[in-house]
């Protein structure tokens, strides 16, 4: 009698197991066709805007921040996710070759270490700022769970325009990149912006 409880219960355990399975790859794939459908815009549109919010932690992201505040297309520049110890010349050292920027347009944001701290963190700013045209900066494949962060926690007053980059200077992804991604965007849309 035992025997066949304890074979009854293990092909439940197995079913539940399998379901889960199923249901979680069949999200991750909608989540990884998000990701990578996420176009490159900072080089093929035109942006503007009262700010912009740099995410840190990918090539040429606070580069581009710097191009649009020194051309001005935007007016103060928020860089999120910075180590509270870097300063200004050693997030970005060619900061020397662009004299027409000031300091206080620059804004170092330095307690957030995820997405969702750099969207917390960066609301406080940009209402100071009385910004309500911000610009997104990050790499085209963070910004589909960036994006959808950020909408989640800013207010619907503010808008939020897209400035993806190629990630790591390269236009294709690998699958390990993106599936990476991919997870991410899954954990997220279940605990900070729902599905």
């Amino acid at each position: 009698m035992k025997d066949k409880f304890r074979k009854l219960i293990r092909s439940k355990v197995l079913l539940f197991a399998g379901a889960v399975s199923i249901i979680f790859l069949f999200q991750f794939q909608q989540q990884f066709e998000l990701v990578q459908s996420e176009p490159i815009t900072a080089w093929s549109v035109s942006s503007q805007g009262d700010c912009a919010v740099v995410l840190t932690g990918g090539a040429g992201r606070v580069r581009e921040g710097f191009d649009l505040l020194s051309q001005r297309t935007i007016k103060k520049l928020i860089v999120s996710g910075v180590k509270p110890s870097s300063s200004l010349t050693e997030i970005f050292p060619l900061c020397v070759f662009y004299p027409e920027l000031r300091e206080e347009e620059i804004f170092l944001e330095r307690r957030s270490e995820t997405t969702f701290g750099n969207a917390q963190q960066s609301l406080p700013l940009v209402e100071a700022l009385n910004c309500r045209e911000v610009l997104l900066i990050t790499s085209h494949l963070h910004m589909y769970r960036a994006y959808k962060t950020f909408r989640s926690i800013f207010p619907p007053h503010i808008e939020l325009i897209k400035v993806g980059l190629p990630t790591a200077h390269r236009y294709s992804l690998g699958f390990w990149e993106t599936a990476n991604e991919g997870l991410k965007s899954l954990f997220y849309s279940y605990w900070a912006y729902g599905p």
